[in-house]
């Protein structure tokens, strides 16, 4: 049997993104937000909450980066597709105890080479806000956002 290693996010590019997320938020005058930055295989690489985040926003930012790596697609899509197919979207939520979040705002972080290496997660603005936050964070990391 041959082993394939995937190539997954640094602990200091999770860290970078993390950081790079705030600051953009706190450049923008948001309101406080939490990241959520996990591995290629769903783990979480980076957590980073600024005060005054609700309680809830740890669990919301982690699922919509799960849910990202679980469908192989940005959780705006889930969104799209949810009025359409709210049966589905049920059942994912219920099949995944909850962690796929079907909310813009969770996009996969890809490498040079487009493979993706984690996703990332935001929550406490609006949905696209956060989806821009988790852009602007990937990309001043030095990798690429994909919220498709």
């Amino acid at each position: 049997m041959t082993t394939v290693a995937l190539e997954t996010i640094s602990l200091p590019a999770a860290l970078e993104i993390a950081q790079r997320t705030i600051a953009y938020a706190r450049s923008q005058n948001m309101t406080p937000i939490a990241v959520s930055v996990l591995d290629v295989r769903g783990a979480l690489k980076a957590y980073l909450a600024e005060d005054g985040t609700g309680l809830l926003r740890a669990d919301i930012s982690r699922a919509k980066a799960w849910g990202c790596l679980g469908m192989g697609f940005g959780s705006r899509k889930l969104a799209d597709r949810t009025p359409r197919n709210a049966y589905f979207t049920t059942a994912l939520q219920a099949m995944s105890d909850g962690k796929a979040v079907p909310a813009p705002g969770g996009i996969l972080i890809r490498n040079a080479a487009g493979e993706v290496v984690g996703a990332v997660g935001v929550s406490g603005e609006t949905s696209d806000n956060d989806e821009l936050c988790a852009m602007h964070g990937v990309e001043a990391a030095g990798l690429r956002g994909d919220p498709t």
